[in-house]
């Protein structure tokens, strides 16, 4: 592949969106993850940290439900709400892994997408 090839049209976008926003807060993470080895998980602060990140979670998933752009708003509100659920249950099923939560939803919108032909 030439580097022209590399980087086409097509494949610009994308680069940007690694080169811009995944790259610059994947290197916080990897930081965090080496900080975060000599912490205890009973401290406050911990506790507190993963308040807040579900606290964000939880705003950044609620706009996406409530006020969606894009694809996402042209399925209905209950459709939204139902996949939403889907991700609480399974959140609350699987011993609280915020992963199956997000594995479940996403899933269950596509589905919808699917079914109404988004």
């Amino acid at each position: 592949m030439t580097f022209e090839e590399f980087f086409s049209p097509a494949i610009a976008p994308y680069a940007m969106l690694v080169l811009v926003a995944f790259a610059p807060s994947e290197i916080w993470r990897v930081l965090a993850v080496f900080v975060a080895r000599g912490l205890n998980e009973t401290s406050e602060f911990v506790i507190w940290v993963r308040a807040v990140a579900t606290a964000l979670l939880t705003g950044v998933v609620a706009t996406t439900v409530l006020l969606p752009s894009g694809s996402l708003a042209q399925l209905p509100l209950w459709t939204r709400l139902i996949a939403m659920g889907i991700g609480l249950a399974a959140y609350l099923l699987l011993r609280r892994s915020v992963l199956a939560a997000i594995l479940f939803g996403v899933a269950a919108i596509i589905s919808a997408a699917y079914y109404y032909g988004v």
